[in-house]
């Protein structure tokens, strides 16, 4: 189609097919590099969050996944004497950003709905069967250097090629270790009935054990279990001192560690394999035209289920700015703030991920039966989704950077991401005036205003609510649904998308006509 690529995405795992169907949609001249010929046909990833959900819906991939998803019913963590210690649940409660907290689902299947979603636009490519082996780049265009022996050029390259990432070490981008590793036994199994959960105490009655994840933080041996769609099960169990991978790899072993869960239900093992979790942050996310995303840019513990959901999160923040760069005539400087807005996100979660790591991995009995008694006495636990802290950077007004609320706006329960369909939304609660130099801004960004109460419902108050808790009559809503700015007036919020088109450098004259 092109010698020259808009954007060229290294890796084609579920992160990288699904920043090419953000680009695929956005209109850029895209093509996916993938070394090997067929998706990896194992499970890795396995749980996303709410907000991936609404990532997917805006693609248009998440009505094929519809009966391949498993909404869990929360979190159970069962201490050293095999008694509850915590239990978050999900059932009955509210679900704001229209989904519930956590799916999860077979990676395989979901990789498979992001490739399949690409046949639709004319301008993706996806090569499989080519590794990148180097790059160079100049001011205007990154050169890579693939195994068949060719060279590709490409103005933008996004880099989804994993923990090992190819990209990163051309780049020679450094890693920051974080201070976590511990080896761990992950095993996939279909298992054909219910588990047994042996000898649990202090379990709310009407928790349903099998909708729930589960920790075991039992110093004789830390694991979790998770559930999945259909009869797919997932054990971790953590490596004990003195333990080698190889040997805790033996089938006979790994049946050893399901036995107790399993007892004589029918199961196939699919997979056991030996990881170390890690917290790693790369130093540079961004080195002239070349950006990291996913695990080439981040690894995370697994405690929180975050790994690919942050992965996504990048690309999501990623691709809307490179569509105004590429085609609107914004400044290249707009994607220095794809660092400033995910570093800083992404470093928070994974800290929080590597502190309940270093809670549950605790093999001392005396110390494990001390972390249960303050567990059980401790009253702010948040789940997962609600550690996302805002984002901030310069094009990010004071006191927004959250992801906005999705709830239902019309008769038929539609969400509000159905009916607005995404990009760029402004809602307002009451009639607002904006000045010529605004209203330019949301023009040449596609934006669409939309007033509650007349052109959307919110039959229950939570569009108006949001509002009135920040003192706000409007507000403006991300492509990647993080809020841009918001103010109580059309002049304060005139100022505000103005300044931040500044930042941009989208709007080349004071006044756009």
């Amino acid at each position: 189609m092109t010698d020259a690529w808009d954007v060229a995405i290294v890796g084609c795992g579920p992160v990288g097919a699904y920043a090419a169907n953000l680009l695929g949609r956005a209109g850029l001249s895209t093509i996916v590099l993938e070394r090997d010929t067929a998706p990896y046909a194992l499970p890795r990833a396995v749980h996303i969050d709410h907000e991936m959900m609404r990532l997917l819906a805006d693609v248009d991939a998440l009505a094929p996944l519809d009966d391949l998803l498993f909404a869990a019913n929360g979190h159970l963590h069962i201490g050293a004497d095999h008694g509850m210690i915590r239990y978050l649940s999900a059932a009955g409660q509210p679900r704001p950003y229209g989904y519930a907290n956590d799916y999860f689902f077979y990676q395989p299947e979901l990789e498979a709905v992001l490739r399949n979603s690409l046949n639709r636009f004319n301008n993706v490519a996806l090569r499989l069967g080519v590794e990148v082996e180097d790059l160079s780049q100049t001011a205007d265009a990154v050169t890579l250097r693939l195994s068949d022996g060719s060279d590709l050029r490409c103005r933008w390259a996004i880099g989804t090629d994993g923990a090992r990432s190819t990209v990163r070490k051309a780049l020679g981008v450094q890693l920051d270790d974080l201070g976590f590793e511990e080896p761990w036994l992950v095993v996939d199994a279909e298992v054909d009935g219910p588990l047994s959960f042996p000898d649990l105490t202090g379990v709310p009655d009407g928790a349903d054990l099998h909708r729930l994840s589960v920790m075991m933080c039992d110093p004789a041996r830390p694991a979790t279990i998770v559930p999945g769609r259909g009869n797919h099960r997932r054990w971790e169990f953590m490596l004990l001192p003195g333990e080698r991978d190889a040997e805790m790899s033996r089938p006979e072993v790994v049946a050893g560690l399901l036995a107790p869960w399993v007892g004589k239900t029918p199961h196939t093992v699919i997979r056991a394999a030996t990881y170390r979790f890690h917290g790693l942050i790369a130093k540079e996310w961004r080195k002239g035209r070349v950006f990291l995303a996913g695990d080439a840019a981040h690894q995370t513990p697994p405690f929180f289920g975050q790994g690919m959901c942050h992965g996504m999160r990048d690309v999501a923040n990623l691709a809307w700015k490179l569509q105004l760069v590429v085609q609107d005539g914004a400044s290249d400087r707009l994607l220095d703030t794809y660092q400033q807005e995910r570093d800083a996100q992404v470093r928070h979660v994974i800290g929080k991920a590597i502190e309940a790591g270093k809670y549950i991995c605790i093999l001392d009995p005396a110390k494990a039966a001390e972390r249960d008694e303050r567990v059980r006495s401790q009253t702010d636990i948040r789940t997962a989704a609600e550690l996302i802290a805002p984002i901030a950077s310069g094009i990010v007004s004071p006191g927004a950077g959250e992801r906005f609320v999705n709830p239902a706006v019309d008769a038929d329960a539609k969400l509000l991401d159905d009916v607005t369909g995404g990009g760029w939304v402004l809602l307002h609660g009451r009639e607002i005036a904006l000045s010529s130099d605004a209203d330019a801004v949301l023009h040449r960004l596609g934006a669409r205003r939309f007033r509650i109460g007349t052109d959307l419902a919110d039959p229950e108050g939570q569009l108006r609510q949001w509002l009135d808790d920040r003192d706000a009559s409007a507000v403006l809503i991300r492509p990647d649904f993080y809020t841009a700015t918001m103010a109580a007036d059309g002049p304060e919020l005139s100022e505000r998308i103005v300044a931040m088109a500044g930042e941009m450098a989208l709007v080349p004259a004071a006044t756009e006509t």
